[in-house]
């Protein structure tokens, strides 16, 4: 990949993603392997005039060895310096951004019940730090190819050629060419995105209904003063930011307890660098009862309990098969690009700006009005050519939404 491209793409992340503005803090997660990527952005959030640039470097290896042989209880504890970044975060708000590029299959082996105490025991003491911050900070998800993911998605070329092909995907899901602007790419990409959703919010659905061959039958309710969004967003102070890129998705969270059917997947979903595959969740008033995987049934367990709402639904999004993340043919093993290859549902917390009036109530209040919340937010694809997708009103009115996996409306 050419400099020139990985200058626009870290320009578009700076400027359209996290929109980074004078005197701001910025905060980049990032693999160790990343670190040219990195120079750019750092350099880009310097020119975009933040006052300072942090990077916390990561290494999944590095993790996965931690986890073999530390102690649980030492895994589990914040440390004090810990809680002193966080406090920090809470006050001054620094534009995050999370770049990815781990081997999706990466933690395999990993001890799973080990794993999910840590993140439980974590949890407990970083929850208060993330509720303060939500909706008040600008965030954005990104990506960049490295040799051991770019070969899982093209496992039958050299490495070189392979991480070759995988950055010019990447650059295409963003809209990011040799000869264009892909900023001016992106207003226009989120004004269609702002039309669309002003037509389903139109609606006001009571519920929505899904069928398709291949076993799905599942119906979820909506709440009604929740929206539809998609594209950009603003935080509680009126600031806009991408929080991904790409992004092809129109979503909602829904009704928490009103869940029933079977949803079956159509892609490998990639959790915490371990394979689940070919699996099927079943819902009763709202909750997972019963589930199977061909791949990864233990991981999906373990996803599944990791806390009351993790059985539960926090979002559902449609995504066209004809999106352009879909017409590549590609399969990420991703979620950030497969999620946007087709529809999907997330398992865990929902998203409290999708309801009118959020800005002026508690967590307390949202998670009443409907708004489920989990320590996890977890997508999974569910969008397939067969996929038919009808929206109820208040008044029984059935509104064909897709039909054969593409926008009817």
């Amino acid at each position: 990949m050419t400099k020139k491209m990985l200058e626009k793409y870290a320009r578009l992340t700076i400027r359209v993603g996290a929109n980074v503005q004078k005197d701001q803090g910025v905060l980049i997660y990032c693999d160790i392997g990343q670190h040219d990527f990195v120079d750019l952005l750092v350099k880009e959030a310097y020119l975009a005039k933040a006052k300072w640039v942090r990077v916390e470097w990561t290494c999944q290896s590095i993790f996965k060895l931690n986890v073999k042989y530390q102690k649980e209880e030492t895994l589990s504890t914040v440390r004090k310096w810990e809680q002193e970044k966080l406090e920090e975060q809470v006050e001054i708000l620094p534009a995050k951004i999370l770049v990815l590029s781990e081997d999706p299959d990466g933690l395999s082996g990993i001890n799973q019940n080990k794993l999910q105490k840590v993140q439980q025991n974590r949890y407990k003491v970083t929850k208060k730090y993330t509720d303060l911050m939500e909706n008040k900070y600008k965030w954005t998800i990104v990506a960049a190819a490295s040799p051991q993911w770019a070969k899982r998605v093209f496992p039958n070329d050299k490495k070189t050629v392979a991480v070759k092909k995988l950055w010019e995907a990447i650059m295409k899901t963003v809209y990011v060419t040799a000869d264009n602007d892909p900023i001016k790419e992106w207003e226009a990409h989120d004004k269609k995105f702002e039309d669309l959703c002003a037509k389903l919010n139109g609606y006001n659905f009571e519920y929505m209904e899904y069928k398709s061959a291949n076993g799905t039958d599942f119906t979820v309710g909506l709440i009604p003063c929740a929206k539809w969004l998609g594209g950009a967003e603003r935080t509680l102070y009126g600031e806009h930011f991408n929080p991904n890129l790409p992004t092809e998705e129109i979503y909602t969270s829904p009704m928490k307890g009103q869940a029933k059917g079977t949803i079956v997947s159509t892609k490998p979903l990639s959790y915490q660098g371990q394979i689940i595959d070919k699996f099927r969740i079943t819902f009763e008033e709202g909750k997972a009862v019963s589930w199977s995987a061909e791949k990864g049934e233990d991981v999906l367990t373990k996803l599944l309990t990791l806390d009351e709402g993790a059985s539960m639904l926090g979002e559902i999004a449609l995504v066209s098969c004809d999106s352009p993340v879909s017409k590549l043919d590609i399969l990420f093993y991703n979620t950030l690009f497969d999620e946007n290859a087709s529809c999907h549902v997330a398992l865990g917390r929902g998203f409290s700006n999708t309801l009118e009036g959020y800005e002026d109530m508690t967590k307390e209040q949202t998670c009443e009005l409907g708004i489920n919340d989990s320590m996890i937010h977890v997508d999974f694809m569910i969008g397939c050519n067969d996929l038919n997708i009808n929206g109820y009103t208040k008044d029984k009115k059935c509104v064909n939404v897709f039909k054969n996996g593409n926008w009817v409306i």
